[in-house]
Parts: structure tokens; C-alpha cells; sequence
């Protein structure tokens, strides 16, 4: 992994998006909803106001429209501030 967080930031590789289906009918990609949840794979330093809570390796939490999409080699990850997460599960 090529990418470090900075400061109170951490990098998040949300879990996979639920298959629904409806009476046999399949929902495409763009009409399924944003999973709300993922696993921790960096985090940054934290600030001198902020310690570091989260670690590598933890499952979360996050609001739906918390962070910032990064795509690498072709998986999408999540750039997000500690505080914009909601919950350690």
C-alpha cells in the first residue's frame, strides 16, 4: 500500500455492497446503497489535539457522505478524518 494518512486522517477500504435482489429483479450498481462500514488499513499520526484512536485492522462506522474517494489499482478506498468516524464495531 502506497498510501500514509496525515495528521488525524485515516485510509478505509469499505465493505463490499450488499447483492439485493427484488421479486427477481437485479438493482444495478448506481441505484444500490453506499456501505456504511469497512476496515481500517492506514492511519496518520493524529495532531498534538488529536490522539490517534483508531488502529489498522479495526472495523467501523462512518456517515454516508463522510470522506473522500481514492481509487488504486483499481480498488476504491476511503480517505477520511478519525472524527468523521462514528463507531468501532
Amino acid at each position: 500500500m502506497n498510501i500514509k494518512p496525515l495528521a488525524d486522517r485515516v485510509l478505509i477500504k469499505p465493505a463490499p455492497a450488499e447483492e439485493k435482489t427484488v421479486g427477481g429483479i437485479i438493482i444495478p450498481d448506481t441505484a444500490k446503497e453506499k456501505p456504511l462500514q469497512g476496515e481500517v488499513l492506514a492511519v496518520g499520526k493524529g495532531t498534538k489535539d488529536e490522539e490517534m484512536v483508531l488502529t489498522v485492522g479495526d472495523k467501523v462506522l462512518y456517515g454516508k457522505y463522510s470522506g473522500t474517494e481514492v481509487e488504486l489499482d483499481g480498488e476504491k478506498y476511503l480517505i477520511m478524518r478519525q472524527s468523521d468516524v462514528l463507531a468501532i464495531i
